[in-house]
C-alpha cells in the first residue's frame, strides 16, 4: 500500500472544504426572488418615497413578514435573526433607539429607511461579487416598504 503523502492530505482537505461548501450552497435552496402580492396594501405610485409610509401598518406588516420570508430570510434569517451569512436586519436601526432628542431620532430613522430603500432595490457589490442581488424590477415599491414595516417589528432594540 502506498504512503500517504502531504499532498494526499492537503489534496483530501480540499476536497472536504468544496464539499462543505456545496452542501452550504444546498442549504439556500431556490434563489430566485418570489413575487408579492400588494393588492391589500394601498399605492404608492411611481415616485419613490423617501420614508416608510407603511409604518405600524398591520395590512403592510402582514405582506412584509410573507415578503420576507420568501426573499430575505434564506441569507438574513428566520424572523430578521441572522445566523451569520448576512446583517441581522434586527439590528438595522439601532443608532436611532439610543437618540434622546426626538427630531434627531426621526432624522436617523429617515436615515435607515433610505439605506434600506437604497440597499434592496440596488443591492450590495463589493469588488465585482454580489452580496444581495438587486430587488428592484423584482419587487415593487410597496413590496419594500412592507419588508421594512414587518422588519420594524422584529427591531432589537424598540424606537
Amino acid at each position: 500500500m502506498p504512503a500517504i503523502t502531504s499532498l494526499h492530505r492537503v489534496r483530501f482537505a480540499a476536497a472536504l472544504v468544496a464539499a462543505a461548501f456545496q452542501v452550504s450552497a444546498w442549504a439556500h435552496g431556490d434563489v430566485t426572488p418570489q413575487a408579492v402580492d400588494t393588492s391589500t396594501l394601498p399605492k404608492l405610485g411611481d415616485n419613490w418615497r423617501g420614508e416608510n409610509p407603511f409604518r405600524k401598518n398591520d395590512a403592510a406588516i402582514k405582506v412584509g413578514t410573507s415578503a420576507y420570508n420568501q426573499n430575505c430570510a434564506r441569507c438574513h434569517g428566520l424572523e430578521a435573526i441572522s445566523g451569520g451569512i448576512a446583517p441581522d436586519l434586527r439590528k438595522l436601526d439601532n443608532d436611532c433607539a439610543t437618540q434622546k432628542d426626538e427630531k434627531k431620532k426621526a432624522a436617523c430613522v429617515k436615515e435607515i429607511d433610505d439605506y434600506f430603500l437604497g440597499s434592496v432595490r440596488r443591492g450590495k457589490t463589493r469588488n465585482g461579487a454580489v452580496y444581495m442581488p438587486p430587488f428592484e424590477g423584482i419587487l415593487n415599491q410597496e413590496a419594500m416598504w412592507s419588508i421594512k414595516a414587518y422588519l420594524e417589528t422584529r427591531r432589537e432594540r424598540p424606537l
